[in-house]
C-alpha cells in the first residue's frame, strides 16, 4: 500500500502534548532530552504543562511540535517490526507550513539537530516580524481559491492581504494589517463566504509581512546542506516535490511569504497513487482538513501512546 506521511503545523499544539508517550518509551523521552539540550529551551515543561498562552507563541509552539512529531516518529521506529516498518514505509512525505521541515528531518534530508535548530530560528523569526509590524490572520470559510483573491482586493485598504492557506474545499486563510483583515471579514458575505473566523496567531504569515523573517531564516539555511532523499518530500509552495536537494532552502524560504497549498498537496498525492496515509505529531488537524478534500481516504493519526500501540496492533 503506498503510503504518505504528514506531519502538522503550528495551531496543532495542546498543552499535554507528547507527555504519555514520553513517558512510556525511552526513545520519546531520549528525543525531548536531545531537544532540550539543543535549544537551551524547557521543551518538556511547555509541552506538558504550558501554560496554552506560552505555549502558543511562535516561537515556542514551532520547536514544542516539531519535538513531539519527533518523538512520535521514534516511537514508531521502536514499537514496530520490521516487517510492520517495511509495509507503511513512505512513499513520500508533506508537513504543513511548519511540518515540511518534519518531513524533511523524516526523509532524511537533514538531521534532527540541525532540523531543529532552524525551526528554533524560524520561529524565533517569524515572532520577531510579527512583533515589528502588528498584523493579522482570517479563516475565510465558503470560498474558492478565486473568490478569496477578489476579497482581499477588495478589502486591502492600502494595506497587504493576501491569500495565506488553501486547506481544504471551502477554507482559505487569508493574511495582512489588521484593519484589512478586519474589512475582510464585514466584506466576506459579499464575496460568497459562508462565514469568517479571525486567526488567534502572532501575525500574518504566509504574507509580506514576513520578508524580515525570510531574511533572517535564509542566514541559518545558509550553513546547511541538504541531501537527496528516497522518498519524496512535497514543497508547500507548489505542491511538488523536492527536486534537487540545493533548492530545498530557496523553497523554505519562499513558504515564508507564499501560500500553502496543501488541498492541492493532498489531491496531487492522491492522483499519484497513495492509498493511505498516516499523520505523526500533536492532533487532528489534517485528519479534519482531509475529511473535507476526500471523507473516505485511509488516514490514520499518530497523537498519542495508545494511537502508537493501536498501529503496531493492526499492522
Amino acid at each position: 500500500m503506498k503510503t504518505a506521511y504528514l506531519f502538522p503545523g503550528q495551531g496543532a499544539q495542546k498543552v499535554g502534548m507528547g507527555q504519555d508517550i514520553c513517558e512510556a518509551f525511552a526513545p520519546a523521552a531520549e528525543i525531548f532530552e536531545r531537544a532540550e539540550q539543543i535549544t537551551g529551551m524547557p521543551i518538556r515543561k511547555l509541552c506538558f504543562e504550558g501554560p496554552q498562552e506560552l505555549l502558543d507563541r511562535t516561537d515556542n509552539a514551532q520547536p514544542c511540535i516539531f519535538t513531539v512529531s519527533a518523538a512520535t516518529l521514534a516511537v514508531m521506529n521502536e514499537v514496530l517490526s520490521d516487517q510492520q516498518k517495511q509495509e507503511i514505509a513512505p512513499t513520500c512525505l508533506a508537513g504543513l507550513s511548519l511540518g515540511e521541515y518534519t518531513a524533511l528531518y523524516a526523509a532524511g534530508a537533514v538531521d534532527f539537530e540541525t532540523a531543529l535548530r532552524l525551526v528554533m530560528k524560524r520561529g524565533q523569526a517569524m515572532q520577531a516580524a510579527a512583533e515589528q509590524k502588528p498584523s493579522s490572520m482570517l479563516c475565510v470559510l465558503g470560498v474558492d481559491e478565486t473568490q478569496a483573491a477578489e476579497l482581499c482586493q477588495a478589502a486591502a485598504g492600502g494595506q497587504v492581504l493576501t491569500c495565506a492557506n488553501f486547506n481544504c474545499p471551502g477554507q482559505v486563510v487569508i493574511s495582512g494589517g489588521v484593519e484589512a483583515c478586519q474589512r475582510a471579514a464585514e466584506l466576506a458575505g459579499e464575496y460568497g463566504a459562508s462565514g469568517s473566523v479571525p486567526l488567534s496567531v502572532a501575525g500574518a504569515f504566509h504574507s509580506e509581512y514576513m520578508a524580515p523573517a525570510a531574511d533572517d531564516l535564509a542566514q541559518a539555511l545558509a550553513g546547511v546542506s541538504f541531501v537527496a532523499t528516497e522518498a519524496p518530500v512535497i514543497s508547500n509552495v507548489d505542491a511538488k516535490p523536492h527536486a534537487e536537494p540545493g533548492q530545498v532552502a530557496e523553497k523554505l524560504l519562499a513558504q515564508l511569504v507564499s501560500p500553502v497549498r496543501w488541498q492541492q498537496s493532498m489531491e496531487g498525492l492522491m492522483e499519484d497513487g497513495i492509498e493511505q496515509f498516516i499523520e505523526i505529531g500533536p492532533g487532528r488537524v489534517l485528519a479534519g482538513l482531509m475529511r473535507r478534500i476526500h471523507r473516505r481516504v485511509n488516514f490514520t493519526s499518530i497523537n498519542s501512546q495508545k494511537a502508537v500501540e493501536k498501529l503496531a496492533e493492526s499492522n
